[in-house]
């Protein structure tokens, strides 16, 4: 049995309020040199919502526009609007800070998020009118609390506060006075993750049309972990998210794995829905505040705006083979193993190059390649370069020494079998999976036959182990359904039994039962 993409929905938060007080490098900033240049200048950089909205780049992360076109479009894109640009997209939409806060509260079921009475007030509406939103999920919407209780939470009590517009309209209180894991800090990145992939969700139901009872597992695999002092990761982000979107008949589960964990989610959805222990999975990732603003001090140094202000989510839909979508080969999955090394040709080996050998595949066979899609207007001023454009140069060097590309051919092979990178630096969320949205488009429509999703991680930012780590896996165009091969009863099987002796004791000559 096949698993194929039934579909896949990108979604984003913008969220400059949260750049100042939650991302790490401000934070700790904060700590290290409270009156450090850096933290008054910060805030002359912010982006309006209009201006996320218009950025390139998240136009084509939600759908409006493809990599193709943003190929197209001369770098640096920050200055650039981009026309017809809309919040919402063909794969989900941009949702402004004061909604998202909003949102925050709905996904709250501890009453950590409290939020003014006026600012409720003001935004409900504009929450409500959301087509995401079920009717349900804006019926959890509080009225709100005064300010003062706001207030003396955050000055008395630790509690992490909520701005807009650089004003106090709220705050998330801690889940306990003394589990620095269920501090005000802690809940407020783990219900910004849990609100951005509810969001995601939503987006994923409305695009697959999918009914919400169809789905029976959900797999989350964002970067951050959920427990308390005697299970600090235990989870479960997964079913937490999905009991807000209202998928009452599904299960579900974390993966963990750095930046890799999306990859790793998606072949244990395909292998779930393969093996016929479900019928419909859903992978799921929600955001990360402690990246927003990461690189801001070479933006800020460099009089660029702060463009990791974006909260991103995602879902991929997979379902049992419908003879029409694109499915996910099982038979070519890559892995870098405890022994592969981390020298980089060894890496793209294990991920690329093995895997395809295994099925008699040229590098060259994989129409697309999708690694880590980083936005380059972002990682290029902080001294990264073009991360997609590294990898892909790295895999058409690989084929040349393989033999599978001409020397000559390798300018050519970034363009004909590369994307340009769209995806906001969320860690988890470039590792591949942007492109699945396009790339079964892409397929439906007979304009490739394929694409290989790598995901790679860190596994030694955890200071457990110097690995690295990678997955990577193959969409190909479906080649139609496989026949069902009908159910047998017992009894038909008694009866073929039966039948069978008895031809058997004719052919000896003797009566059956003799």
């Amino acid at each position: 049995m096949k698993s194929v993409i039934r579909g896949a929905s990108y979604v984003l938060a913008h969220t400059p309020d949260m750049v100042i007080h939650n991302g790490s490098t401000q934070t700790t900033e904060r700590i290290v040199n409270p009156e450090s240049e850096y933290l008054v200048e910060l805030p002359k950089h912010l982006r309006t919502y209009e201006q996320a909205v218009n950025y390139w780049p998240n136009q084509v992360y939600i759908g409006n526009k493809t990599p193709d076109e943003l190929s197209a479009v001369e770098q640096p894109w920050f200055d650039k609007d981009c026309p017809g640009a809309t919040r919402e997209g063909k794969f989900g939409q941009i949702m402004p800070q004061e909604e998202f806060l909003l949102l925050m509260q709905v996904c709250d079921v501890f009453d950590l998020v409290r939020l003014s009475a006026e600012f409720v007030a003001a935004n409900r509406d504009a929450f409500a009118a959301n087509p995401l939103l079920t009717e349900a999920m804006v019926a959890r919407l509080t009225a709100g609390c005064e300010m003062d209780e706001i207030t003396t939470q955050v000055n008395e009590h630790h509690a992490e506060p909520l701005y807009h517009n650089n004003v106090l309209v709220g705050c998330v209180k801690g889940a306990h006075d003394v589990d620095v894991n269920l501090s005000s800090h802690v809940m407020h990145e783990n219900l910004v993750s849990k609100a951005s992939s509810v969001l995601a969700l939503l987006a994923a139901v409305k695009t697959t049309g999918i009914d919400k009872d169809e789905i029976e597992y959900v797999i989350d695999c964002a970067e951050e972990a959920c427990g308390d002092v005697n299970q600090r990761g235990g989870g479960n982000f997964a079913k937490a998210a999905a009991e807000i979107v209202g998928l009452n008949g599904a299960s579900g589960s974390d993966c963990r794995a750095f930046c890799a964990a999306p990859a790793h989610a998606v072949i244990e959805a395909a292998a779930l829905v393969a093996s016929g222990a479900y019928k419909t999975v859903v992978v799921t990732a929600g955001g990360c505040t402690a990246k927003l603003g990461m690189n801001g001090k070479d933006h800020v140094k460099k009089g660029l705006p702060i463009m990791e202000d974006m909260i991103g989510g995602f879902a991929v839909v997979i379902t049992q083979d419908n003879g029409v979508d694109p499915y996910i080969d099982l038979n070519i999955l890559g892995r870098h193993s405890v022994g592969t090394g981390s020298a980089p040709q060894a890496v793209i080996g294990a991920l690329v190059a093995e895997p395809l050998a295994k099925v008699g595949m040229k590098i060259t066979d994989i129409d697309k390649y999708s690694p880590e899609m980083q936005n380059p207007d972002i990682t290029k001023p902080a001294g990264a370069g073009d991360v997609p454009m590294a990898n892909y140069k790295m895999i058409g060097a690989l084929a040349v020494k393989q033999g599978d590309l001409e020397r000559a051919e390798l300018a050519n092979f970034t363009v004909k079998h590369g994307l340009t990178g769209f995806a906001p630096t969320q860690g988890h969320i470039p590792s591949g999976v942007p492109y699945i949205g396009f790339a079964r488009e892409a397929i439906l429509a007979g304009e490739i036959k394929n694409t290989m999703i790598i995901g790679k991680g860190s596994l030694f930012l955890g200071r457990l182990t110097n690995l690295f780590d990678g997955v990577s896996f193959v969409i190909a165009a479906n080649p139609g359904q496989e026949p069902e091969v009908a159910a047998v009863s017992e009894d038909q099987i008694r009866l073929a039994v039966a039948d069978a002796m008895r031809r058997f004791a004719e052919s000896m000559g003797v009566e059956a039962g003799e």
